[in-house]
């Protein structure tokens, strides 16, 4: 086999100037970018290594030269990766993508690259790797049986680890997994039909023990999308060779697991923030190891909340609106319930988003005739909900999204918070705040825009597939000089692909 010059590319986000993906996103880096830069390694080429926060020039942080280029990419991302991977080809690179757009939507992805990758285990990259060869006018779509069972030790990928920490002005964070899948059936979540499957914990207490000698003040960040469903196995390895509180973590927990000895016992080992989602007060119980619906998970949801926020300073409770189980205006005056109730905990909110093939209630919705055929860059849980809501005329619908958000984002509710928290979780609060508020100027101007915009509510009503010129508009805008460089067809995509191949 040759030997190859491969980039490896890991889109955080697509081009911004805002303040916060400065700060914050080269902490987003993910971890399987970093395995593959190190299995191609591993194989004998030359890797380049680069993660994008938005910040920069994408082009610019990878060679001249390369034969093949690995993405990886969420969906919001796809036409910024698509017109990459367009210009990439143009000279004579080979294309590869992964990550959750390659998974959700292969058969659109394999319009604009040459390979196209699901679960993706050593065998796959070493397949692309030996190949390497341009595949038009459709890519092929490679996929492994299941996820893979281990990872490259952080000391053989470490220094694409600090290529991308080394972007993060202030806070470190480097990413962790103890498990992949998830135990939990949520129906719109993409880890829904993944199998739980742990991870090594002898390779895990090395990973960790390495991290603290090479840099003992970095922040854990767990990718794992239920952290601490192995609670007690987990926590041992964090504990075994680190005295407890030496090393920092954030963590998305479920509330199912956080007891308050667990709560404590978290604390004592430097966890400093936890994101648990509770989704809907009427649906997706499992997280919250509850069968209370309405008012009664309202309460008990946060009380816990409350006696987590007593041991851990930064708590993220995480929302899901347009749910088929909400209806009226219960489901939005219960997240203001909740935000009286618990003060020091940050509420955010996502809305409901159809993601291709992420989940199988996705091949309900579009039997149904009710997912929308918006731009990918729009898919991002608050620019565009893709779903015709069930119970919901859409002006109804963001009415109560923005009342929600005005409730939590006032200077009163602000002001509660910032009294509520501790330490830097005060100001964490206050710049998460800044950037939630702005959604929901943004949410106040779909609403308008649904009275005086004929064209827009026709859409959103799925009597048409024509874009209105305000998402046509802001596509252009958010790409900026790559808008030109998007292929043929980039700029749509069959919204109903997932039926169609179950067809």
């Amino acid at each position: 086999m040759r030997k190859l010059r491969v980039g490896v590319l890991d889109v955080v986000q697509t081009p911004s100037r805002a303040l916060w993906p400065w700060l914050m996103n080269a902490n987003l880096a993910g971890i399987m970018p970093q395995v593959v830069s190190a299995w191609c390694e591993q194989a004998g080429h030359r890797v380049s290594y680069s993660c994008f926060t938005g910040i920069g020039d994408p082009l610019g942080e990878l060679p001249d030269d390369l034969d093949l280029l690995f993405i990886s990419a969420y969906t919001t991302a796809a036409p910024f990766v698509y017109a990459l991977s367009h210009l990439f080809r143009r000279r004579g690179v080979v294309t590869a993508l992964g990550g959750p757009h390659a998974r959700c939507y292969p058969e659109d992805a394999a319009r604009f690259f040459d390979y196209v990758c699901g679960f993706t285990d050593h065998a796959v990259i070493d397949e692309i790797l030996h190949e390497c060869a341009p595949h038009t006018p459709i890519g092929r779509h490679l996929s492994a049986a299941e996820q893979p069972r281990e990872f490259v030790p952080l000391a053989e990928r470490w220094k694409f680890v600090e290529a991308a920490i080394a972007k993060a002005p202030t806070i470190k964070c480097v990413g962790m997994l103890s498990s992949m899948g998830c135990p939990y059936a949520c129906s719109f979540c993409i880890d829904s039909t993944v199998p739980y499957q742990p991870l090594s914990l002898t390779q895990l207490s090395e990973d960790l023990r390495f991290l603290h000698r090479t840099m003992p003040h970095a922040v854990v960040g767990w990718h794992d999308p239920s952290f601490g469903v192995r609670f007690d196995a987990v926590l041992d390895t964090i504990e075994d060779g680190i005295r407890p509180g030496r090393m920092r973590h954030i963590a998305e927990c479920p509330l199912s697991v956080l007891s308050e000895p667990h709560a404590e016992r978290l604390k004592r080992n430097g966890f400093r923030a936890l994101l648990p989602g509770v989704e809907s007060w009427f649906d997706a119980g499992d997280k919250t190891k509850t069968r209370l619906t309405g008012l009664d998970k309202v309460r008990q949801v946060a009380d816990q909340a409350r006696m987590v926020a007593r041991h851990i300073p930064y708590v993220r409770v995480n929302f899901l609106f347009g749910l088929d189980a909400d209806q009226g205006s219960e489901p939005f005056e219960l997240v203001k319930r909740f935000l009286d109730l618990a003060p020091g905990v940050f509420a955010a909110y996502s809305l409901l988003t159809a993601y291709g093939q992420a989940a199988p209630m996705n091949l309900d919705y579009q039997r149904a005739g009710r997912v929308l055929p918006f731009p990918f860059q729009f898919l991002d849980g608050h620019q565009a909900m893709n779903v015709r809501p069930r119970h919901y005329a859409w002006p109804e619908f963001y009415d109560r999204v923005v009342d929600v958000g005005r409730y939590a984002f006032s200077p009163r509710a602000v002001a509660r918070r910032f009294a509520g928290a501790r330490g830097g979780a005060r100001w964490m609060q206050l710049a998460e705040a800044v950037s939630w508020s702005r959604r929901t100027g943004y949410h106040a101007q779909i609403r308008r825009l649904l009275d005086t915009d004929a064209a827009l509510r026709r859409f959103m009503d799925g009597k048409t597939d024509q874009l209105p010129q305000f998402y046509r508009d802001g596509l252009k805008q958010q790409l900026g000089p790559l808008y030109g460089a998007l292929p043929e067809g980039a700029r749509t995509h069959d919204h109903l692909a997932y039926l169609h191949g179950a067809a």
